[in-house]
């Protein structure tokens, strides 16, 4: 066997080299089995598989797929520890940072999130997407001028960032900014005039701004994009209660509860035309449209 192999200009591998192979071998098997899995939304078989490829030896990108699959099934401390990993290895990879701050949005920890994005934003001054996640930070301490000042940066930018928009048209409301409100919201518009979330922020504008007809108009083609959008239907209701429009109020809060009859579950008693102008009054009186 010896002399063919020399013949042939074969090489007979060591026990050792044969392991390594066999190593490599598996931990391609484990790795990209978890890649598929992950792709077809088994994610916690794509766990699984990253975990045994971990098992073999440690590697960065089989990290990062691991921390995604855990957080697509909601394991995020997990997913924090093994980004911890990646960032302890990768200290100056803002986009690991931003990684790790978004995690810490979906767990409410702003606090958190907010020192993950003022790293990045010092490492990274001129990354628009770490001004926008600290402005979500800030939003969720109820820091809204904070929140405005940051969204600003982030469009300054990149002034495409249609999110970040939004984000500061919303936060212009809350801070009473109609004016500005506005036309963060018409520019939305103007960008985007067949988007269902758009189109809900500049009804809400309206109805914050005392303008009900527009409000009622644009809340009614929300409903002719999505007929089953309770929040257009609910605040639609609400803008036309507001102008004593009790009729228009009733249908629409009939319509809220055909689609999803717990909306209203603060609304007690059957909803039966006996008593009706009471119920829409008691609806609409714990419901707040504008969410601020």
């Amino acid at each position: 066997m010896g002399f063919l192999s020399a013949l042939f200009g074969g090489k007979q591998e060591t026990p050792e080299e044969k392991e390594k192979n066999s190593n490599e071998k598996n931990f391609n098997i484990f790795k990209y089995d978890g890649v598929k899995a992950a792709k077809i939304g088994q994610f916690e078989y794509a766990i699984r598989c990253y975990n045994e490829a971990l098992q073999i030896h440690d590697d960065l990108e089989t990290r990062d797929y691991l921390a995604r699959a855990l957080t697509r099934t909601g394991r995020l401390d997990e997913a924090i520890e093994q980004l911890q990993i990646l960032t302890d290895a990768e200290p100056d990879n803002v986009a690991l940072l931003l990684q790790v701050a978004r995690i810490y949005h979906l767990k409410e920890d702003y606090t958190s999130m907010d020192a993950i994005c003022n790293k990045a934003m010092q490492m990274a001054p001129a990354n628009a997407e770490a001004c926008f996640l600290s402005a979500q930070a800030q939003m969720g301490m109820s820091n809204a001028i904070q929140a405005v000042a940051l969204l600003t940066k982030a469009l300054t930018l990149n002034p495409g960032m249609g999110i970040a928009l939004m984000m500061r048209s919303k936060a212009l409301l809350q801070l009473g900014d109609i004016q500005g409100a506005t036309a963060d919201a018409d520019q939305l518009v103007r960008a985007n005039p067949g988007n269902e979330d758009v189109l809900m922020l500049k009804a809400r504008v309206e109805l914050k701004a005392g303008n009900h007809a527009n409000a009622i108009a644009i809340y009614s083609q929300v409903i002719e994009l999505n007929p089953f959008c309770v929040e257009a239907f609910t605040e639609r209701g609400q803008a036309r209660y507001e102008t004593g429009d009790t009729k228009g109020a009733q249908e629409d809060l009939k319509k809220v509860l055909e689609i999803n009859p717990e909306a209203l579950a603060d609304v007690s008693g059957e909803y039966s035309a006996e008593g009706i102008e009471h119920k829409v009054k008691q609806a609409y009186s714990f419901i707040n449209p504008l969410g601020i």
